[in-house]
């Protein structure tokens, strides 16, 4: 996961290059122009600031993501996979790959004569992709770091995509999932996960603990996604069909306080903000987690609860 920070409004669509106002219009006009003009602006750079900080996120958590979290979505990526139904020799993307614990699985199922793409905004990650392909002599997987809302890639040039866990992060969800549909044949299908309603994650209590030492909200719609049939809504609106939503809950278990505040802080959500705190408001932060997780603790263990949303959506065979 990564750090992201507000957007108020859409960024998709936005004209940075408005025609210059007319002179017939009243002052009243013009002024509504200028304002909606600016506006524009002010939502393209704020966009831009989103990209850029999840990317130095990421690169901050690269080193601490897979030894606190691999074992933790296990069961998710699993499931993700099952259902994607992978077939040797399809061709699948795999959008917000990180360090390529979803891809390399891809890249198994689809064996040799296929072939598995990974994106992510984030180098670190993508470098941590890479070194684990090589070391698992994984040789029909790529990654580029790309812009999940501008893929850089063919029309109608994959048979599946996949996107564990990224969707959350994005500036303009609903227009990366756009470009996901763009990308697939007709026919093809789209696998994606996110995290579900907040009141049954019991880490979530993680950003209202950051909201107190920042500057802004961390992440006020990370859950948005999650809440009731919203994913499978907008992958209605991106013109899919054959839309499947699949509630799972799961539990993350911590071996102590130190360790569940690493997962949650290190190299969570919140990564940029706590690598900018002092030790003084670090050990305040991780005394209020600690506190708000304490109904799951089990001696010196941690069992929070959380709930992952998986929507399998497809493209109708006309395209």
């Amino acid at each position: 996961m990564s750090p992201c920070i507000p957007l108020a409004g859409r960024s998709a669509g936005t004209d940075l290059h408005s025609s210059p106002i007319p002179e017939d219009k009243t002052e009243g006009a013009k002024q509504h122009e200028r304002h909606r003009h600016r506006h524009h602006l002010e939502l393209s750079m704020e966009a831009r600031l989103q990209r850029r900080i999840q990317r130095y996120g990421w690169d901050l958590a690269s080193a601490d993501y897979e030894p606190l979290w691999q074992a933790q979505l296990a069961c998710m990526h699993a499931e993700l996979i099952a259902r994607a139904s992978l077939v040797s020799g399809e061709h699948v993307l795999d959008v917000a790959c990180g360090s390529g614990l979803v891809a390399l699985r891809a890249a198994e199922a689809v064996g040799p004569h296929g072939q598995v793409v990974g994106i992510d905004l984030s180098s670190h990650m993508l470098d941590a992709a890479r070194r684990r392909a090589k070391e698992h002599d994984v040789r029909n997987a790529s990654f580029e770091r790309m812009d999940a809302e501008d893929l850089q890639l063919p029309a109608a040039s994959f048979d599946v995509v996949l996107c564990a866990l990224g969707l959350m992060y994005m500036p303009e969800p609903e227009q990366a999932v756009r470009e996901m549909r763009r990308v697939l044949r007709p026919g093809g299908r789209m696998l994606t996960a996110v995290w579900g309603e907040r009141s049954r994650c019991g880490w979530s209590a993680l950003f209202p603990i950051v909201d107190a030492e920042v500057a802004s909200e961390v992440c006020p719609w990370f859950f948005r996604l999650g809440q009731g049939d919203t994913l499978a809504r907008v992958c209605t609106d991106a013109r899919f069909s054959a839309i499947g939503l699949h509630r799972m809950t799961t539990t993350l278990d911590y071996a102590n306080a130190d360790e569940a505040c690493s997962a949650a802080f290190v190299s969570g959500p919140v990564a940029l903000a706590w690598s900018r705190f002092d030790s003084v408001v670090r050990a305040r932060v991780c005394a209020r987690y600690v506190e708000a997780i304490a109904e799951w603790r089990h001696g010196r263990a941690y069992r929070v609860p959380g709930e992952f949303v998986i929507v399998a959506a497809a493209v109708p065979g006309d395209g």
